[in-house]
């Protein structure tokens, strides 16, 4: 950095203040940093303590070559005090310290980072001991964003007291530099807080900070506290004692061998503020090119905006080095595991100059492959192992799960298996049944996947779309989360068997279903005849552009009639729900089918009069509207037909 420099001289003629000037450039830079870089002004804590871990770490690796550089203060720790009356904040370490060349070096040139040189002056061992944390040499400055005035007071362990350096700047236009005698090695950052950032002096505030972002750094953090006695009598003037703040511990950091079950439902219970135990966990470290730690937690519980939560979403958090970087759930989690709690922990994960996001590139992208895979692999063991506490996992989460076979194709195969189905062999919604299970249950000669989507279990259990599937013994997979129709318009095929929904295109079950319902005592329907082609044009008629065409049906064994969609037409009661949020929603003309044998369409059949032969025409098709759950455009209508029906008007 080119100066200009200024010095004050005392009276014996050697300089005792300097004062440097930034460049213009330099000081469009700060300005940048100071009022562009970071998001959220409370980061300016985590930077400055980060810096001090980084001291300490320097001065304990040292000392393990020459434990003199302690200096006989081997209590290695960071102390935060605020000063309310002054407007000071104090962030204090007893770590390495800094000489005057190390000042103008480091914090007398923007993005000048001594941690990054120490580490680049380090074998490959050395490096993978030293626990540093800073890579821009830019924390330091956003301390502007909270302070009008900066001071630094420091000294480099291992040398003489007289060598002490002052280091003050408004952030401006320039800085001075002043030797000083310090006792103490380390360095001491004193900020003069602006008006507006007052807040900081708040004890309160300051210890929810720390507890966020540096909770688990390697060293205490400590406070003044006064003392039980002095707080009881409510004595200002009593001398305050020095406390812990932070755990200076992080769990995922110690072998799962030395971790009990009870620790681990602990720590859960901290990182998500759950009063539930978790269902399960996974603890895995990596090691290599690329060293990470992930602590995986499935809830017990779904928090109850979990489906609103695609956009915003948090659980996940993420640390480098042990300290707290962001909720990092949308960058390292697909939107279907957004019910996943845990840590991240990297090593040399790349971050924006600020650590406030995280970069896409080829080392985050391995991580996130990392993360999905043991989330699969931890729900999948608990899948196979504990088929009840799935039970308990998928009533919870299995609708958020199915988002993943549409959005997750790569891990598909992963995915389906863990899927679980009510169906017509099961006890309501209590019993549930694989795709697995499923296939190896087929009837005899069964190629397909049946299955119904409706708005709730109720509708699809009762849907007359499966009566001659129930008849026949064929089981049919009754689907109704509203995430169910936009799934299955994704997914095709499970093992080679296709998958088929009984309420769209034609049925034709053939022989299917007709040995197994006979063996197991039950009668089979024989084929239905077939309505007359002028009935059904004269139906169609009646109806005019509200159906496509009118058939008979082959599905239909009690029920009048039913409404059958095309193979990639939308539900009618999803129509219903995106109509309901404003959305468009393509006109659908469906299929009318009629029950041949029914004493409704018998006696549609034999009306002569016009009038009340489109009155039931019109009845059949808004019944078999209703039992798809859809809306009819004049119910007032619908209940004087019924009515004139019931009374033989």
């Amino acid at each position: 950095m080119n100066e200009a420099q200024a010095k004050k001289t005392s009276t014996t003629g050697k300089p005792t203040v300097e004062t440097h000037k930034f460049q213009a450039e330099t000081r469009q830079v700060l300005h940048l940093m100071i009022h562009s870089l970071y998001s959220n002004r409370e980061i300016f804590l985590r930077e400055l303590i980060s810096n001090a871990s980084d001291a300490l770490d320097r001065l304990r690796f040292l000392a393990l070559k020459d434990d003199s550089t302690y200096e006989g203060d081997s209590d290695l720790r960071i102390e935060i005090e605020s000063d309310e009356e002054a407007g000071t904040l104090t962030i204090r370490d007893n770590g390495i310290g800094m000489n005057r060349d190390d000042v103008m070096e480091n914090i007398g040139t923007i993005a000048k980072s001594g941690t990054r040189a120490f580490l680049d002056h380090l074998s490959g061992d050395e490096k993978a001991d030293a626990h540093l944390i800073g890579q821009f040499g830019v924390g330091f400055y956003s301390s502007f964003i909270v302070a009008d005035r900066v001071t630094v007071l420091t000294r480099r362990a291992g040398e003489a007291s007289s060598q002490g350096v002052r280091w003050e700047s408004d952030g401006a236009g320039e800085y001075s530099l002043e030797a000083i005698e310090r006792d103490a090695h380390g360095t001491e950052v004193i900020l003069h807080l602006k008006d507006s950032a007052r807040e900081f002096v708040s004890p309160w505030t300051l210890r929810s900070l720390i507890t966020r972002y540096s909770d688990h750094i390697g060293f205490p953090i400590r406070m003044r506290e006064p003392t039980a006695q002095a707080a009881a009598e409510k004595d200002k003037e009593a001398p305050a004692q020095w406390k812990d703040v932070n755990k200076a511990s992080a769990l995922w950091t110690l072998p799962k061998a030395d971790i009990s079950d009870a620790e681990y439902q602990s720590f859960y219970k901290y990182l998500s503020h759950d009063l539930e135990d978790p269902l399960c966990w996974a603890h895995n470290r990596v090691e290599g090119s690329q060293s990470y730690t992930t602590l995986l937690f499935v809830p017990g519980t779904a928090p109850m905006d979990l489906m609103l939560q695609r956009d915003e979403r948090s659980g996940l958090r993420l640390y480098v080095k042990r300290v707290f970087i962001m909720d990092a759930a949308q960058q390292l989690l697909p939107h279907y595991l957004r019910f996943v709690r845990g840590v991240v922990d990297s090593d040399d994960l790349p971050l924006n100059v600020s650590r406030e996001l995280l970069q896409e590139n080829e080392l985050s992208g391995k991580i996130r492959s990392a993360v999905v895979r043991r989330s699969l692999d931890l729900i999948t063991k608990v899948a196979k192992d504990e088929p009840e506490k799935y039970t308990t996992f998928w009533s919870e989460f299995g609708a958020v799960l199915k988002e993943g076979v549409v959005e997750d194709f790569g891990n598909r195969e992963r995915i389906t298996p863990l899927l679980r189905f009510a169906s017509t062999r099961g006890d309501g919604e209590k019993q549930l049944v694989d795709l697995d299970t499923y296939i190896a249950r087929m009837s005899a000669g069964q190629e397909a996947i049946y299955y119904i989507t409706a708005e709730n279990h109720r509708a699809a259990a009762n849907s007359p779309h499966l009566e001659v599937f129930r008849q026949r013994g064929i089981e049919v997979l009754l689907l109704s989360d509203r995430v169910d129709e936009w799934m299955m318009a994704y997914f095709h095929e499970y093992q080679g068997k296709p998958l088929k929904s009984v309420a769209k295109g034609d049925i034709d079950l053939g022989s299917l279903g007709r040995d197994d319902a006979a063996e197991a005592g039950g009668e089979t329907a024989e084929p239905e005849g077939a309505l007359e082609a002028g009935l059904l044009e004269r139906v169609g008629q009646a109806l005019g552009e509200r159906v496509s065409s009118v058939r008979s049906s082959r599905r239909l064994t009690d029920s009048a009639s039913c409404i059958v969609l095309g193979d990639q037409e939308m539900a009618l009661h999803l129509q219903r729900l995106l109509e309901q949020a404003g959305q468009e929603v393509p006109a659908t003309r469906p299929v009318l089918e009629l029950n041949p044998k029914h004493p409704l369409v018998a006696r549609l059949q034999a009306e002569d009069d016009e009038t009340r032969f489109g009155d039931l025409a019109l009845l059949l098709f808004e019944q078999a509207l209703l039992s798809e759950g859809a809306a009819l455009e004049d119910p007032a209508a619908f209940v004087r037909r019924v009515n004139a029906l019931l009374t033989g008007a």
